[in-house]
């Protein structure tokens, strides 16, 4: 049984087709990423995931029940980490996870060793009892997912996890979302971070205008949007442009420079150096980025 399935489903907001008959399937036990620019339709599918918003039409079973009709006992099996910081800054940091598991009937012994383990598991033990003005943006970050594993989830939604941490808080949550993953525990992501996509999503969607646009495994994605090299060129020619176009190469010309997607990165080059002189070019391994911004548009989204 999957962990999520959605058929057709839609949301509309007055005269705005926030998502719009989409259909995905999340299986138990993986990582499943929701990517797309800012207004995709991503953190709307989240919020009827969790049911904190109703689905306007189609159909959507979560842990093997519809949304419609079972919220409550949904939102018992799973957990949110959301993308703002909510903490009672009134309570100590264990407090916040004990005022929290009140909220499932749990006994006042399993909530004070859940806490703790939770406390353990991310690495927020000698911070317990602090109160939540006097930690890190890193260790809030942290206190958030673990608030959210209090009820011992069997799926768990992750809003943005990492938005604004250091490089070393970043990677002690991936370590911990691979932990998870290894105890069967489903993991859905939103993130604008790629490379957290790349390296965490098993499977991953990416939406614009409330569909999606695209799917598959990180690494198929590259290979199949974009293929193994991006050669990036530094004030391209009209008449470089003109060649490339001829030559049938997929490519993409920005204010300054091209850029040209191929799998045969060196014999591009080789091949441009004897028609053009060029002042400046790269070679590098494509990345999720790029079929990112291949897809949705290089435009700033507001």
């Amino acid at each position: 049984m999957p962990a999520v399935r959605a058929e057709k489903l839609t949301k509309v907001f007055d005269e705005l087709r926030a998502v719009d008959a989409i259909d995905f399937q999340i299986e138990e036990g993986e990582c499943f990423g929701f990517l797309g620019p800012n207004g995709a339709g991503k953190s709307t599918t989240m919020r009827m995931i969790h049911c904190a918003s109703p689905i306007t039409s189609g159909k959507l079973e979560v842990l093997g029940m519809e949304v419609n009709g079972s919220s409550r006992d949904i939102k018992a099996a799973i957990g949110v980490a959301p993308q703002e910081n909510n903490l009672d800054p009134d309570f100590t940091v264990r407090r916040n996870l004990t005022v929290y598991g009140r909220y499932f009937g749990l006994p006042k012994e399993m909530l004070e060793e859940r806490a703790d383990r939770l406390l353990e598991f991310m690495q927020l033990s000698e911070k317990k009892d602090e109160r939540i003005q006097e930690i890190s943006g890193g260790m809030k970050r942290r206190l958030i997912i673990a608030r959210a594993m209090m009820n011992d989830p069997q799926l768990l939604i992750l809003d943005e996890p990492t938005t604004g941490l250091d490089p070393q808080a970043r990677h002690l949550i991936w370590e911990k979302v691979r932990e998870l993953k290894r105890k069967n525990v489903t993991v859905i992501l939103t993130t604008h971070y790629m490379d957290e996509a790349e390296r965490l999503c098993d499977r991953l969607v990416i939406m614009d205008h409330g569909k999606i646009i695209l799917e598959g495994r990180p690494r198929e994605l590259i290979d199949r949007v974009i293929g193994t090299d991006v050669m990036e060129i530094d004030e391209p020619t009209d008449g470089m442009e003109a060649y490339v176009k001829g030559k049938g190469w997929q490519y993409e010309r920005t204010i300054d420079r091209m850029l040209i997607y191929t799998k045969e990165g060196q014999n591009v080059a080789a091949e441009l150096k004897e028609h053009f002189a060029m002042s400046y070019y790269l070679i590098r391994n494509a990345t999720l980025e790029d079929v990112f911004l291949r897809s949705t548009g290089r435009a700033l989204v507001e």
